[in-house]
Parts: C-alpha cells; structure tokens; sequence
C-alpha cells in the first residue's frame, strides 16, 4: 500500500507543477482572445487554477508528502504548442485565431481531466477519501471548463463558416437542408435515377419523331 502511496504522491505532485505552468500561462491566452466571452473564460479559469493549487498542497499534506512538484513534461510541451498558436494567430483574422486558441486550451484540459481521473480513482482504491473529494472538485471544474470552451467555440465557428462562404461560393458540402434531388449536379440514386433515365428517353423519342 506504501508503493500506492507513493505513486498517488508523485502523480499529484507532476499535476501541482503542471498548475504552476498554466497559471503562468492563462493570462498569455487571455491577452490573445479576441471574443469576449474567450477572453471572460481564460479569467475566471486562472481563478479556478489557483484555488486548484491549494488543493492540491492540501492533499499532499494529508498523504504526508512533500509540496515540491517534480516537472511535467507533458504540460510544458502543451504550453509551448499554445504559446506557438499565440503567436501564429497574429496572421489570422480574429475568429480564426481564438478557434485554434479554444483548440490549444482544450488539450490542456484533456490533460487535466485524464491527470485528475486517474489521481481520483487511486486515492480512493488505497482509502484516502478525503484527498479523493478533493481531487473530484478539481476534477468537476475541469470538466466544466472543457464544456464552456466548447459550447463558445460553436458561434465562433458558424460566424467563421458564414464569413468564408458568405461572398457567394457554395458550400462543398450543400446548403442547409439542400437534399440530394434538389441539386441537378449530383447524381440521383434510387428511384429518382429511374425518373431521370426515362425522361432522357422520351426526350429522345421525341426527337427522333420530329426527325421523321
């Protein structure tokens, strides 16, 4: 059980230091939004973390483990790739660059969740209740916080989609409810491709009287 210990210790002291590093990180990411409402969540978001930080110094205290984290690997490299999309998304138009900004942030969540996950199922397989009700709130606004990126990303992305397509250009895939018998430049399947046959027939015979 010690081992078990010990491996819920060193799994929550990697997730302490990869808080530290998006701490430094969300005021970056919420200079670069454009959209209000990016911008609104990135703050209330650096909140949270710091109040996830104390938890976690919490729940190292009750397991009798140090508060120094080790260095995560996998969140630096997650906050570099995001530092690299700030600075690619000053040659993009506005909506543009908070869409692949929302992508960046939203692989740091996926990290946290998965991180919390399983920090949560281990604390409560060895009996620490009390650190895994720590890790579960954590863990609830991590979610949450995946899901309000989400839920923001759908308007900036049907006003992106307008913008592009909005000149004139047909979409590649059809216009809302366009159906497959409604465009003459698709092909006809089924019953329709019958009618469409035998009206080039006619056609034909038509034709071909008027010859005569």
């Amino acid at each position: 059980m010690s081992e078990l210990k010990n491996l819920l210790v060193e799994e929550l002291q990697d997730l302490l230091n990869a808080e530290n590093q998006i701490v430094a990180a969300l005021p970056k990411m919420a200079e670069a939004a454009h959209d209000a409402k990016l911008k609104e969540a990135f703050e209330k978001h650096l909140a949270q973390t710091q109040g996830q930080v104390g938890r976690l110094e919490s729940a190292l205290a009750l397991l009798g483990g140090k508060g120094d984290a080790k260095p995560c690997k996998g969140m630096k490299g997650l906050i570099e790739e995001g530092a690299e999309t700030i600075e690619d998304g000053r040659d993009l138009d506005d909506l543009t660059a908070d869409l692949a900004l929302i992508g960046a942030a939203q692989k740091v969540e996926h990290y946290e969740i998965s991180g919390y996950g399983t920090a949560k199922c281990l604390a409560r397989q060895i009996g620490e209740r009390e650190v895994a009700v720590l890790l579960s709130q954590t863990l609830g606004e991590e979610e949450s916080a995946d899901y309000l990126l989400t839920a923001i990303t759908k308007p900036l992305l049907q006003q992106s989609i307008s913008v592009e397509f909005g000149n004139g250009t047909k979409m590649p895939w059809g216009e809302p409810g366009e159906t497959s018998s409604s465009d003459p430049s698709r092909p006809v399947m089924g019953g329709s491709k019958t009618r469409v046959a035998s009206g080039s027939g006619v056609a034909a015979l038509k034709a071909k009287k008027a010859k005569a």
